[in-house]
């Protein structure tokens, strides 16, 4: 199967109506995610059984001069039948995306690949995810059309359970996911613009996620944040917007231990829209969260920070200022064009 087919493939799965992130609809035979344990590291590697699931890396990085950038290394797995065979009959489909962002500009690229021949794929021990030249390991590494990034990642604090211990609710009706992150990762490298190279430090998060469930019916998209602070405590939280909103958050200590917050504790109100590929999103928001005294607010650092590929949305490095001061990513998807 070519790229073109590939595309029209995914193209044609219910699940981009919410983003490639909408977890699919048909989900006959697939395994259902369930509580317990994570098992590594094995659950580093793939999961074929399940429709479908990502390994998901965003950095916010400084160049020696102070000026900030953001990159981001994601690699999903979709599956059109619950099993894994080598060659051309195998039912996995991979893409993969990547951008920079600076300031004043935003790059992105994408992959598609066909599983069972080697060209995309994750092994678990010693970790390593590919799709083509691009690759996740201890170090990440993926070029597009006017762009490349080669950092080295070091982590140095544990992964991290979001959720009921990795069991992550996405609805009232009660749809979930297996999720868990690594937020401690330090980076460092360079990332080319246009030729120049420029070397670059800073911090990374990484996300991992499966399931088969789809998301509830009246669920478009959703508002997905994940936050380092400079005191060391961590916060991932995401609004998925339905008839009603569903808010979920876990607090992370600077030791690493997460700390699930009760369903829609997490207050997220958008205070400033931009116009961006014809939609209206909210580049600046109001965060709380009374228990941990949190009330922050957070603005884009490029409001075009849009990733205009076969699955649009908009994923972009934010600044966060108030009660605690930090950075951290926003990945927004759903949102339709202006009428």
């Amino acid at each position: 199967m070519n790229v073109k087919a590939i595309a029209l493939v995914l193209l044609a799965n219910p699940a981009f109506g919410q983003g490639f992130a909408g977890l699919g609809s048909d989900v006959q035979g697939f395994a259902i995610p369930e509580r317990g344990p994570f098992s590594f590291p094995a659950d580093l590697g793939a999961h074929p059984d399940f429709r479908i699931e990502w390994w998901y890396v965003t950095a916010n990085l400084s160049a020696a001069d102070g000026t900030e950038y953001g990159a981001q290394w994601t690699l999903f797995r979709s599956a059109l039948a619950p099993s894994e065979v080598e060659g051309w009959a195998s039912p996995q489909i991979w893409l993969a995306h990547a951008a920079v962002t600076g300031q004043t500009g935003h790059m992105a690229a994408e992959k598609l690949a066909r599983g069972g021949i080697g060209q995309a794929g994750v092994t678990a021990s010693p970790f390593v995810a590919w799709i083509d030249d691009w690759q996740l390991s201890n170090r990440m590494t993926a070029e597009g059309d006017g762009f490349s990034f080669e950092l080295s990642l070091k982590a140095n604090g544990p992964l991290v359970a979001q959720g009921e211990g990795g069991y992550s609710v996405k609805s009232a009706a009660g749809q979930a996911s297996r999720y868990y992150s690594q937020p401690f990762l330090e980076a460092e490298g360079e990332i080319v613009l246009d030729g120049q190279r420029i070397p670059v430090t800073g911090t990374a998060w990484m996300d991992r996620e499966w399931s088969s469930q789809p998301l509830a019916e009246d669920q478009a998209g959703w508002d997905w944040f994940s936050l380092s602070f400079d005191d060391g405590a961590r916060l991932m939280g995401f609004r998925l917007r339905g008839a009603e909103d569903f808010v979920s958050a876990t607090w992370i200590d600077a030791d690493g231990t997460p700390e699930p917050q009760p369903a829609g504790t997490l207050r997220l109100t958008p205070l400033r829209y931009a116009t961006v590929a014809e939609r209206q999103i909210p580049v600046e928001w109001h965060l709380e969260l009374p228990a941990k005294g949190l009330d922050i607010t957070t603005r884009a650092l490029n409001d075009q920070s849009w990733n205009a590929l076969s699955v649009p949305y908009w994923e972009g490095p934010i600044r966060a200022a108030g009660t605690h001061r930090g950075r951290g990513f926003l990945e927004m998807t759903g949102y339709a064009p202006d009428p």
